[in-house]
């Protein structure tokens, strides 16, 4: 049994498992947990989780300022797979708020934390008030931020009142050239923006192409201390 009072030990013993044999694990615990798709690499884990499980639960963040590939990634991956993808919205008025106030690029001078808590946190958080579980693609080797990011972990970020949330990274121990290896070798469809230069991908004000031999997060938040880049929806990392 997968539960708060043992993760410690079950956190422990996936460190030895293959992805696809964790989400079976949590999947079988966990059936309605819900899965993380942000339009990247997460297609691996998608597709990954729906052959273990074709009822699966998605959801992914629409901030209202995604790139236009990323849409239509969306789109390709919900009819290819037949999946039933729920989208998150921000509060308009919240939006409208902040836009009135500070314009429509208020993060290059006051930092991204104020537009990413009303346009991805918020959402989030209403999201996982309703479940017991979720499963995200991060991975330990994407940036500064996240190279101690555990398999399973207790999320006291989201978790509302009286209630515990679990969090699971079935990819924390997979490199990138891991999802990409699994990628091709299914043929699964990707952001074309992957192709571009994008590594990890955002909002698109916020996410530009990488040079050579730059770390993948360098193209997030670029003009922000590479310590600080989470948009709150991983906040565990830099408590």
């Amino acid at each position: 049994m997968i539960n708060a009072s043992n993760i410690a030990e079950i956190n422990e013993q996936f460190q030895n498992l293959e992805p696809r044999h964790i989400l079976q694990e949590v999947l079988n615990e966990y059936p309605h947990a819900a899965i993380s798709f942000s339009g990247a690499e997460d297609v691996a884990l998608v597709v990954m989780a729906k052959k273990i499980r074709p009822d699966i639960r998605v959801f992914t963040l629409d901030t209202g300022r995604l790139h236009p590939e990323t849409y239509r990634f969306i789109e390709l991956v919900r009819e290819q797979y037949a999946l039933d993808i729920e989208f998150l919205y921000p509060d308009t008025e919240a939006v409208q708020a902040l836009t009135r106030e500070k314009g429509l690029f208020s993060f290059y001078r006051d930092g991204h934390e104020q537009c990413c808590g009303i346009r991805k946190t918020e959402p989030l958080r209403r999201k996982l008030a309703s479940v017991d579980a979720w499963i995200t693609g991060q991975r330990k080797d994407q940036s500064p931020t996240r190279t101690n990011v555990p398999i399973a972990q207790i999320d006291t970020s989201f978790a509302g009142p009286g209630k515990t949330l679990l969090k699971f990274n079935p990819f924390a121990n997979w490199r990138s050239k891991d999802v990409w290896d699994y990628i091709r070798m299914f043929e699964l469809p990707y952001n074309p923006l992957h192709d571009r230069g994008f590594i990890s991908i955002g909002c698109e004000p916020c996410t530009k192409a990488v040079g050579p031999n730059q770390h993948e997060r360098e193209g997030r938040w670029w003009w922000e201390e590479a310590t600080a880049k989470e948009c709150g929806l991983h906040a565990l990392n830099i408590e």
